[in-house]
């Protein structure tokens, strides 16, 4: 199906949904390439996008912004068998651990990299890590002008105490990239002054890891600021990690998953007068437009969710003057047998000020709620991926009910029934649990495409945050093979994920007298009621997994957003490819 966006320009009277029950619709030495990271967010950048989508964002010229229209960073990436001292460059880089900066009686270094680069330049790099009490800890570096290599300089990067997982590797590349960002470097070398410690089966990841994390170190979202530098950094060889097809390919899977991160983190860090939800439905159709032999776009009104009874999702966007667009993407193969469906579910809300029970007080977060996307953002990102990557077997169906939850006249008030697209009623006892009612309709709605297998992504509850801390996610499922599955692609992409309880007994507080259930328990346990309410909304038939993803789709030390999830889903996708 083509890729289109409709918006209506006036709002919807929905109201009288809310109150009827309705029913269930039937429904080699060298190799080199080059990393493109494409600026995904161009509303408007262009004058016929201007003109085209003038009708559908008004709200989003609140302000007069607009993001910059930056040129693509590109960093060319080689792997190379060459011995580091012949290396000619702005900076070599070396991996260390604390173990590899053991030293002798002499205070020479004892690892055999770090020896022989200590040689060629007389002793003073293990005197000047000495004297700068460098000792090999995770993101510590130290970066010197020392004459005697190919390369201007000689830097050690700290790895802790060890380095085995993805993880570790990525945020390795991450500082080489700030370090070469600091110095102003275009090109630089990475080596491990252990590389035997890799066994031959994780050299691939491993040099993936590094890469990854080189392209998003490098990258600097700047699009919302009056000046901006462009990255320096354009250059990057990997040495000792090995060469071939077999690791061009793997570099070129890191780009792609790279390339989406990116668009996540754009995404969310757009604010809510430039990210409508129509501009989420573009956003998404351009991303089915870019990949149109795999994917299609599915963009639906107010009125065609009214038609599909989404009475849940409609109560949330009823108050804001920019109208919901509920986005389905399509991904199916090129050729071959599909073996597994699935879908993947993100919220959507490009703004949540609570409704009427608005967000007040310390903690609130109401001045960061343009991140109550990142589930989108996350399914969006994924989908990008997904569409470069191109894997066989798989159909996958990303999915989001985009809105707003503001206040007005005609907004959602506590105390209103809703009813949702499988005829469930919900009594609405906080406005502010808006995004597990919007998730309600697109779960139902994921389902009636016949996938086997859902995995929805939310930032839901606060409860999740004080249970977990801001760096990791909580899953739920009532699936141990499925739970496996993500949890295995969640460390195969360095994200942290922890599995929590689905408590069916702590369902009785989610009871309502006048309706099937109201949208919120108590206090306690408030992440895993949250899940429990989703459930009913999930076919018994189909496997389900919540990710409240709340934590870590947002890093308050660098004040923007991670890119959380696309790597863990993209694996998951692959995962379950023939």
């Amino acid at each position: 199906m083509a890729a289109r966006v409709v918006s209506l320009a006036t709002s919807v009277s929905i109201s009288s949904l809310f109150l009827t029950k309705l029913k269930s619709p039937n429904t080699n030495t060298l190799l080199r390439f080059s990393f493109v990271v494409t600026p995904p967010l161009r509303y408007r950048s262009r004058a016929a996008d201007r003109k085209s989508m003038a009708h559908t964002l008004t709200r989003a010229n609140l302000g007069l912004t607009q993001p910059a229209d930056l040129d693509a960073p590109k960093i060319s990436f080689a792997a190379k068998d060459i011995d580091v001292v012949e290396w000619k460059g702005d900076i070599l880089a070396v991996g260390v651990t604390e173990k590899d900066m053991a030293k002798d009686e002499s205070t020479k270094f004892e690892n055999s990299l770090l020896k022989k680069l200590d040689t060629h330049l007389g002793g003073l790099l293990s005197e000047a890590s000495s004297e700068e009490d460098f000792t090999g800890k995770a993101g510590q570096s130290m970066v010197l002008r020392l004459p005697g290599l190919g390369s201007k300089r000689v830097g050690l990067v700290g790895l802790g105490q060890s380095a085995s997982t993805p993880l570790a590797f990525r945020n390795f590349g991450e500082t080489i990239a700030a370090t070469a960002k600091a110095a102003q470097a275009n090109s630089v070398a990475i080596v491990l002054a252990s590389p035997e410690s890799i066994s031959n089966g994780s050299k691939l990841n491993t040099a993936s890891a590094i890469a990854s994390g080189a392209v998003l170190g490098t990258y600097e979202d700047t699009r919302y600021k009056s000046e901006s530098k462009k990255p320096v950094l354009n250059s990057v060889d990997i040495l000792g990690l090995g060469t071939g097809p077999e690791l061009e390919k793997k570099l070129k899977y890191a780009e792609s998953v790279s390339s989406a991160i990116i668009l996540g983190k754009e995404l969310v860090n757009s604010p809510a007068n430039v990210l409508t939800p129509a501009a989420m439905a573009e956003e998404a159709s351009n991303i089915a437009s870019s990949y149109s032999d795999v994917l299609s776009a599915n963009i639906l009104t107010a009125e065609q969710c009214k038609e599909l009874k989404m009475g849940s999702y409609l109560a949330v966007a009823a108050a804001s003057a920019n109208p919901p667009h509920f986005i389905h993407l399509h991904y199916k193969p090129l050729n071959g047998t599909v073996k597994a469906k699935l879908a993947l579910v993100g919220k959507g809300l490009t703004f949540d000020s609570g409704g009427y029970n608005i967000k007040t007080g310390a903690g609130c977060l109401i001045e960061l709620m343009k991140f109550d996307m990142g589930g989108s953002a996350a399914v969006l990102g994924a989908a990008k991926a997904i569409g470069q990557i191109k894997p066989p077997g798989v159909e996958v169906h990303f999915i989001v009910a985009a809105c707003e939850n503001m206040i007005s006249g005609t907004g959602m008030r506590p105390g209103d029934i809703v009813t949702a697209s499988n005829g469930k009623t919900i009594e609405v006892n906080n406005t502010d649990a808006e995004g597990r009612l919007t998730l309600a309709d697109a779960l139902v709605y994921a389902c009636n495409q016949g996938v086997d297998k859902i995995v929805d992504l939310a930032t839901l509850t606060g409860a999740c945050i004080v249970a977990l801390g801001p760096s990791i996610a909580g899953i739920y499922t009532p699936n141990d093979e499925l739970a496996n599955e993500v949890s295995k692609a969640a460390e195969a992409s360095g994200e942290k994920f922890w599995r929590m309880p689905l408590e069916e007994s702590y369902w009785d507080s989610m009871k309502s007298g006048v309706a099937d259930m109201v949208n919120t328990g108590g206090r306690q346990g408030g992440s895993i009621t949250a899940a429990l309410f989703l459930k009913q909304f999930v076919s018994e038939k189909v496997q389900w997994m919540h990710i409240d993803m709340a934590g870590p789709v947002w890093n308050d030390k660098k004040r923007t957003a991670t890119g959380f999830g696309v790597a863990t889903l993209v694996e998951w996708v692959l995962h379950n490819s023939s």
